[in-house]
């Protein structure tokens, strides 16, 4: 069983600079301590023979070879834009400073 108490909580909430209510200290002290008797039995059975994984299939990316195609001329590109000033899109300014 975990040492996770509920002093160790809210020391842990003062750090993080979490307000919590006592209801929900009680509850978090419960979840950590479960969450830290977990990671310890599988710190247990994680021997040095066992490798560590992140996927349990190993996973190999494809490449492929970068190959110039065809491309679009910036008249192309702009012909379904909704906004554009005949060289590049025009967008709505989005962190509300206007020009």
């Amino acid at each position: 069983m975990s040492d996770i108490t509920e002093d160790t909580v809210r020391h842990l909430a003062n750090l993080a600079r979490i307000a919590l209510t006592p209801d929900e200290v009680t509850k978090l002290t419960g979840e950590l301590a479960a969450i830290v008797d977990a990671v310890e039995k599988v710190t247990a059975v994680a021997t040095p023979d066992v490798p560590a994984t992140s996927h349990p299939i190993p996973m190999e990316n494809v490449w492929r070879d970068d190959v110039v195609a065809d491309q679009l001329t910036a008249e192309q590109a702009l012909t379904g834009a909704p906004d554009h000033d005949g060289s590049r899109f025009r967008v709505t300014a989005i962190l509300g400073e206007e020009e």
